[in-house]
């Protein structure tokens, strides 16, 4: 009975810091998202920005996203840019961006 207790609170601990850990990244993404979209808008006036800031967020790993999204409190620098401009190079992103050309053109 003991060990089903234990078993149980351990489960709950676990799902607790699972949540905590989706809503981090929730807000890293959505932080990093709003400093990648500020960066296609200013350099594609005109271009429908939040497709191709989907396909950037999406082909960016977890690490990527957490320097990016600290431009939303620093500001956007030269290193930043030229990250976001990296990741947007990767062939998934560039596939994703080609395949959401219809609608980039607002």
């Amino acid at each position: 009975m003991r060990v089903l207790a234990v078993s149980g609170a351990v489960a709950v601990a676990l799902g607790a810091c699972s949540t905590a850990n989706d809503m981090a990244d929730d807000l890293a993404r959505g932080r990093a998202k709003a400093v990648v979209n500020g960066y296609v808008a200013d350099r594609y006036p005109g271009l429908n920005s939040a497709p191709v800031t989907d396909c950037i967020i999406d082909a960016a790993d977890a690490r990527e996203i957490l320097q990016i999204a600290g431009a939303a409190v620093t500001g956007l620098d030269a290193g930043t840019a030229e990250q976001i401009s990296r990741v947007a190079r990767r062939p998934e992103a560039l596939q994703c961006i080609a395949q959401n050309g219809p609608g980039l053109l607002g």
